[in-house]
């Protein structure tokens, strides 16, 4: 067995946002709980979330419904990739976030050829930046309804075909219990392709407490066993005080 990795937590600054009214004080209690990421931040406050000593784990790139999916959209997302790619070596962001686009329509293996098409494209520019692009699964039975990369199978089998050592999976785990379940399963199977791991408690994406179904130990420790090495991004929406969540959550998660 490959020996047991160290989780790295981050936490999705959307999910508190509306809460925090001193954005710096709160990152830097985010620090001291241990956090050592944030994600999905605005970008004037950058220079703040290193001042208080937080790497920028993940920034999106395009639209959710709209993309890789459809080859008419690769121009666009490759522009962004690239403006957004700079940006990622100047603050040491280290994960770009893509997605697959609704299917609208399209079969998933017509959907999958385009994907895969678009991030080989993207791959070279981000294997000399040394940032991750990690397509994201989403559930599309209930946050995201015709999202395509809504299955594991399905962006294993596009990164597997890209086959670049800088194209990996965003694996939500919130989502993935929705959709297809047999979590612990899935990543002992296929860790080995993840470059981002996002959380929330199910049902109702707050939380990851004893009020739902999730057992987060069990599952993180199966991705430690599994050697990943990347971060673990709390994204859910706190029932309360949101820095007392993020605590808890920490504290559940190490």
């Amino acid at each position: 067995m490959t020996p047991s990795s160290t989780i790295r937590q981050s936490f999705a600054w959307w999910c508190v946002s509306q809460a925090v009214q001193d954005a710096p004080a709160f990152l830097r209690a985010a620090r001291q709980i241990g956090y050592q990421g944030v994600e999905l931040l605005p970008h004037e406050l950058w220079n703040t979330a290193r001042d208080a000593g937080l790497v920028i784990a993940s920034e999106s790139v395009g639209s959710l419904t709209d993309g890789l999916n459809r080859r008419a959209n690769h121009p666009m997302i490759e522009d962004e990739v690239s403006q957004k790619l700079t940006l990622a070596q100047q603050y040491s962001i280290l994960n770009l976030i893509v997605f697959s686009g609704n299917r609208a329509g399209l079969d998933d293996e017509s959907g999958l050829e385009a994907t895969v098409e678009g991030l080989r494209k993207l791959a070279p520019a981000a294997e000399a930046a040394g940032v991750n692009l990690v397509i994201e699964l989403l559930n599309s039975k209930v946050d995201h309804p015709d999202y395509q990369c809504d299955h594991t199978a399905w962006a294993v089998s596009a990164v597997e075909q890209v086959a670049s050592p800088r194209v990996k999976i965003l694996y939500d785990i919130y989502h993935m219990q929705i959709m297809e379940g047999d979590l612990i399963r899935t990543i002992r199977a296929h860790a080995r392709h993840f470059g981002h791991v996002h959380t929330a408690g199910n049902p109702g994406r707050s939380d990851p407490d004893e009020t739902q179904e999730l057992n987060y130990p069990a599952i993180l420790g199966a991705l430690k066993d599994s050697g990943y090495n990347g971060f673990v991004g709390h994204e859910f929406v706190p029932k309360r005080d949101p820095l007392k969540a993020l605590q808890k959550a920490y504290e559940l998660c190490r």
